[in-house]
């Protein structure tokens, strides 16, 4: 049986919720559109969202002068430059992170998931590199899969694992949102952007019975939804659309039995004893939390990483299941993620016996 034996995260330094949320103000012309921004900010659930992006000179953010965003907006080249020199050593700083817990010798696969970039040499190479893993590892790097990408990272571990049970998954998710501030006064992209932070996570998957055992995996797709979630490349970076018809198509499609039953991987949401839900939104776990009928408490450590870190993407579920990790055992316990397609994919879980 494959196990998640551990999880390390690591965010940046730089808070900068705040002074986008003062950037976002500035964008809006109408007055009335400026105070519905300000409502659904304070009602967003998030305190802090993290960014590699390095403060201004004098401790600016980094749209003030000086700073990355400054004046025109960089374009896409310059993000990637970026990302490339960033997303490995944020990746790294989750591994020490895990290293602290287990130990990584012998590791014989890497998994790297991450949608906020492109480099080649990818991350994969550049961190295995940085690690002095063997040239025998074996490597893959899932792209451009969205926020419910570390599902299907753990999932391709656990699929490694029950093949070749000696085998030791490393699980990295690493993520750099804040490097596609776009420029728009329109409320809908600005609240899109306004959810998203930088932040990275990795595990270690193998047969050893600690931590949590991975259970079968599922997924499904709600139907004429394609629209809602994207990311559209553009020449000042990657321009996230997340429609607000998102949670109300969520709740609406777990109110059928049959896609709650394919999005709970057949197990009635009562039966469960914990949950693992991305963290992609106030709204979207509100969502989630009426239309199965769930306890006050039921997405606590959910809506915990959304206040301390915001939606880190593909990391994000990993930061919730860290958190889970670290509290009571866990009898039967479902992790759940919505992404583009909008498609609904996760995996069930329980304490290692």
């Amino acid at each position: 049986m494959p196990h998640v034996n551990a999880i390390g995260t690591a965010v940046p330094d730089h808070d900068i919720h705040h002074a986008f949320v003062d950037w976002a103000r500035e964008q809006i012309e109408d007055s009335r559109a400026v105070k519905l921004f300000e409502r659904m900010a304070g009602r967003s659930g998030i305190t802090h969202r993290w960014s590699v992006l390095d403060r201004a000179p004098g401790g600016g953010s980094p749209i003030a002068e000086g700073g990355f965003y400054a004046g025109a907006l960089p374009g896409t080249a310059a993000r990637m430059r970026l990302y490339a020199e960033a997303a490995p050593v944020l990746g790294l700083a989750a591994i020490a992170a895990l290293r602290e817990q287990v130990s990584l010798h012998g590791i014989s696969h890497l998994v790297v998931a991450s949608c906020t970039g492109f480099v080649a040499p990818g991350i994969d190479q550049i961190i295995a590199r940085a690690l002095d893993l063997p040239p025998s590892v074996e490597r893959l790097l899932i792209g451009f899969m969205g926020c419910y990408a570390a599902v299907s990272a753990l999932r391709t571990a656990r699929h490694i694992v029950r093949s070749e049970p000696e085998a030791r998954v490393l699980v990295v998710c690493v993520e750099l949102s804040t490097l596609h501030l776009q420029e728009t006064g329109e409320i809908e992209p600005l609240l899109a952007m306004l959810q998203f932070g930088d932040g990275a996570a990795a595990a270690l998957v193998t047969a050893e019975p600690t931590g949590f055992a991975l259970g079968a995996p599922f997924a499904t797709t709600l139907a004429d939804s394609a629209e809602l979630i994207r990311w559209d490349i553009t020449d000042t970076g990657f321009a996230m659309h997340l429609s607000g018809e998102v949670p109300g198509r969520i709740a609406a499609a777990l109110a059928d039995p049959a896609v709650a039953h394919a999005a709970t991987g057949g197990h009635a949401p009562e039966a469960i004893g914990a949950w693992a839900v991305h963290a992609g939104g106030r709204s979207i776990l509100d969502a989630v939390e009426h239309a199965l009928k769930l306890g006050p408490d039921a997405l606590a450590a959910s809506r915990g990483v959304l206040t301390d870190f915001g939606n880190m993407s593909s990391a994000t579920l990993m930061f919730v299941l860290a958190r889970l990790l670290a509290g009571p055992p866990v009898d039967k316990g479902v992790a759940l993620a919505f992404g583009p397609g909008l498609a609904a994919e996760g995996f069930t879980f329980a304490s290692a016996s």
